[in-house]
């Protein structure tokens, strides 16, 4: 079978792609990317090409570039750059430059492809980097999730030439005459995919002369297990966790029954990133004290009497303020979404996120945040003032869910409303009332 009936089989019938199916075409100018490029012309798919250049080899990126731009304009294919300060980035972000040139690169070809309302991203990893992606995982430890190496086609992204090896694109590349350029840093062993690349597995193939398509076959096994896997964890997971505004409640004696298979909590817990160490102090002090938290880089577990409350983390509550004018009619905060408007009528309205504000005694600018330590305020229908830690306390409500309470304050520092919770008694309409503010909350 040619190349080109291989390919249409693959992208057809493999990857579930029809015929009027629109693609972005992501080309750096290496031979493998300009394969797919002459693989998708020849077809007659409809595509635009998007290169990026990273800045980071000089007149060499802009050669890559040119190359693209000369390739796309002989084809009468739209073609895209982007040219990314990607060292900035990675010095801002404070991770390497291969990660910092990723997240740049997927980031913008999402944004195209919403832009020009196409179906598919195509990026051109071959059956060598699928292999070599394995191997790299495996060294830094992982489990199954990392053992299935790159997978054929994930959301809207595809990678159309996982079916062919390293070898088989340079004879194709090679055959058809296809101009492309070589990235010399894909030479060096100084990076551990490299290595992996040119020094490892050379290895293997003296052994296993096939040993691409061997490992292709193992990987797929590998992922089947997972998939086995995942056909009983989703279920549980889901009849368990329960979702809520605040992220998901997890009632403790519903999770009690796997409570003692670790493996399984782990799997249970996995897309929250919450390691074995964490879960098994989790295990170990089931009975334990009330209010005891664990945290991945992304969540925060708490244990209540009768629930986990699992919450994405939020950025210090002290960072995370709006400040308000007069002008202000709507906006949001966190997930909340805030409307106010004016009038003389006194009468009370009394709905769920509805709350009516003497006008007159509000100082622009105002201010929402979250709550703080030592906050107080007077509590209407109560005498005196309280703590808002107090308050929330009687109210029986949790330590993740005021965490995210918005708290309205005046110019002059009073709280003049505790969302959806409680108006401060100082502020309340009466009949000397002239300027009612009306805040609905959603």
């Amino acid at each position: 079978m040619s190349l080109v009936s291989r390919f249409e089989s693959y992208i057809s019938k493999d990857l579930g792609v029809a015929k009027d199916d629109t693609f972005l075409l992501a080309i750096s100018g290496g031979r493998d990317s300009m394969l797919m490029a002459h693989l998708f012309m020849h077809l007659g798919y409809q595509c635009v090409i998007a290169h990026c250049n990273f800045l980071l080899r000089e007149d060499e990126s802009d050669r890559d570039e040119k190359l693209v731009r000369n390739y796309a304009e002989e084809h009468g294919v739209p073609c895209y750059v982007n040219r990314f300060e990607t060292e900035s980035y990675a010095l801002q972000e404070g991770i390497s430059i291969q990660m910092a040139a990723r997240d740049l690169r997927y980031s913008w070809f999402k944004e195209l492809k919403e832009e020009l309302d196409l179906s598919w991203i195509c990026v051109a990893q071959h059956l060598n980097d699928h292999i070599e992606t394995f191997f790299v995982n495996l060294t830094r430890g992982t489990g199954l999730t990392g053992l299935r190496g790159i997978l054929r086609k994930r959301n809207d992204l595809l990678r159309p030439l996982l079916f062919l090896t390293a070898e088989e694109v340079t004879y194709y590349v090679k055959k058809n005459n296809i101009p492309f350029r070589d990235d010399q840093s894909n030479f060096s062993t100084k990076y551990v995919r490299n290595k992996v690349r040119l020094e490892i597995v050379p290895r293997f193939k003296e052994v296993v002369n096939d040993f691409e398509y061997v490992m292709e076959g193992n990987i797929a096994h590998i992922q089947e297990s997972y998939e086995l896997l995942q056909s009983f964890i989703v279920p549980i997971r889901e009849s368990i966790f329960v979702e809520k505004t605040f992220g998901y409640e997890i009632k403790r004696e519903r999770l009690q029954q796997y409570k003692d298979n670790l493996p399984l909590i782990y799997e249970l817990f996995k897309p929250f990133g919450f390691s074995k160490e964490v879960l098994s102090d989790m295990q170990k002090n089931w009975e334990g004290d009330v209010g005891k938290i664990y945290q991945s880089a992304e969540y925060s577990l708490l244990r209540d009497r009768q629930f986990f409350f699992l919450q994405r983390l939020m950025i210090d509550k002290d960072e995370k303020f709006l400040i308000l004018n007069e002008k202000n009619t709507s906006w949001s905060f966190g997930s909340f979404l805030f409307s106010l408007s004016c009038s003389d009528n006194l009468q009370i309205e009394r709905e769920n996120g509805v709350v009516q504000i003497d006008g007159d005694r509000l100082v622009f600018p105002l201010e929402l945040r979250y709550w703080r330590e030592g906050d107080y305020f007077y509590p209407l229908g109560m005498r005196g003032r309280q703590k808002l830690s107090d308050f929330f306390i009687h109210q029986k409500v949790d330590r993740f869910t005021k965490e995210r309470i918005p708290i309205l304050v005046n110019s002059n520092g009073e709280i003049i409303w505790v969302v959806n919770y409680r108006l401060d008694n100082r502020y309340k309409i009466t009949e000397s009332t002239k300027k009612v503010i009306k805040l609905v909350c959603k």
